[in-house]
């Protein structure tokens, strides 16, 4: 469990910085991470989850999951 924990964060942080990434060459990026954050919450909200007896938690936990993900973005620095 502890090995797929693991691959899950270093997962995030490859999709982290890689949406970091692709927003820093927008025009408006906290306007692009706003829009894309909306996106992929719209995306969970309504994926089909089989085999669980309790989808919501599941459905809970990746939204918290996205909330997280994007907290990690900050603004660019002035420097």
């Amino acid at each position: 469990m502890d090995e797929l924990n693991a691959k899950l964060i270093a997962c995030q942080i490859l999709i982290t910085g890689l949406i970091a990434r692709v927003a820093n060459e927008q025009r408006d990026p906290v306007r692009f991470l706003t829009d894309f954050r909306d996106e992929i919450k719209a995306v969970v909200k309504g994926v089909n989850i089989a085999g669980m007896d309790n989808t919501d938690r599941v459905r809970a936990i990746a939204q918290q999951s996205i909330d997280e993900l994007f907290s990690l973005m900050k603004p660019p620095s002035s420097d």
